[in-house]
């Protein structure tokens, strides 16, 4: 049905397994978002790939020659029936399948992360850049988002946006994922390489600790913003961030010119 059409390749973590799965997708652009439809040919569950995302919002994107990190969040409500129609429009092919089935198929936008990278990723002083522009863009793009969400809540309680969702989990996991690797190898061949370093990575090993509480506390946070009184939320959610924010700080003025020395990716 779709020979010769667009595909992408998307990368997903298994909800269950924790290991990687790769998946070829037929995709679309529409308003300049990039779209893949969780059809499974019109089959009577939802693929895996589409729980996967669920889990674990962050995901690899292969297209053509490039390859990049985003956020799959999946359409809701009238919104995800607008792309459906568009998407239709372009490839009945996906009428056809949702016409064999009864559950609604899920249209997800892979959203690109946007942050200011280094051009050129060549150490690990880079590679600890680019990461921790990552973690500070999720941050202001939940603070944003959060923002919206409040603007628009009117009378009752709304449920949480899938959106806010995807990119809070997608940031925790990210944050979990870089503190794991630091302890478990950047940390201990930092002390070995540079021993006038051990006090602060025994600071920041101390912060991690606090790092993990304040990680728990947004994650929460944010799955009660439904019921949240505005003002508390933003002052709960600024003081969270203000602490990551100079954890991250500290980390890149303590270890940055150690880094600077290591190449990456390793030799």
């Amino acid at each position: 049905m779709f020979e010769g059409g667009d595909l992408l390749l998307l990368t997903t973590v298994g909800a269950r397994s924790g290991r990687e799965t790769t998946s070829p997708l037929a995709f679309l652009r529409i308003d300049g978002a990039l779209l893949v439809v969780a059809s499974a040919a019109g089959a009577p569950r939802h693929p895996a790939w589409y729980h996967n995302l669920l889990a674990h919002p962050a995901v690899r994107v292969e297209l053509g020659t490039e390859t990049f990190a985003a956020v799959a969040v999946p359409a809701e409500g009238a919104e995800r029936d607008r792309l459906f129609a568009r998407i239709v429009e372009r490839e009945p092919g996906f009428g056809d399948y949702q016409a064999s089935t009864e559950r609604i198929l899920p249209v997800v936008t892979l959203e690109r992360a946007e942050y200011a990278a280094p051009a050129e990723v060549n150490t690990l002083a880079d590679k600890l850049v680019e990461i921790h522009s990552w973690l500070r863009a999720h941050l202001r793009y939940i603070r944003e988002e959060t923002d919206a969400y409040f603007a628009g809540r009117e009378g009752e309680p709304t449920p949480l946006s899938l959106q806010i969702r995807q990119h809070c989990l997608a940031f925790c996991e990210g944050l979990q994922f870089h503190h794991d690797g630091e302890e478990a190898a950047a940390f201990p061949s930092l002390e070995r390489s540079h021993p006038h370093l051990r006090e602060p990575i025994a600071r920041l090993r101390a912060e991690h600790v606090t790092v993990s509480r304040l990680r728990e506390e947004l994650e929460k946070l944010v799955a009660n913003v439904a019921t949240a009184d505005p003002d508390q939320f933003r002052a709960e959610l600024d003081r969270m961030s203000a602490e990551l924010t100079n954890h991250l700080d500290y980390e890149e003025e303590s270890l940055i010119p150690a880094l600077a020395e290591v190449p990456f990716p390793p030799r």
